[in-house]
């Protein structure tokens, strides 16, 4: 298993990603963005880069929270 995959397994929901009824109606998003996680599975089926996604919704952070 891949390192980074490891640690989002072992993550808290709420450490990475947020689902509350008053944020884009419940929709999964990145801890502290508007942005769906599910933008992210689109980026990537279309051959975007992780970096290429972070271009575009530079709120979502490639870092790990600062706790980690």
């Amino acid at each position: 298993m891949k390192h980074w995959m490891a640690y989002v397994l072992g993550m808290k929901q709420n450490e990475l990603i947020t689902i509350h009824p008053d944020i884009l109606g419940g929709t999964p998003v990145f801890h502290g963005t508007r942005v769906p996680v599910q933008t992210l599975f689109d980026y990537l089926e279309r051959d975007y880069t992780l970096s290429e996604f972070i271009e575009c919704f530079p709120s979502v952070s490639r870092e790990l929270p600062a706790r980690y």
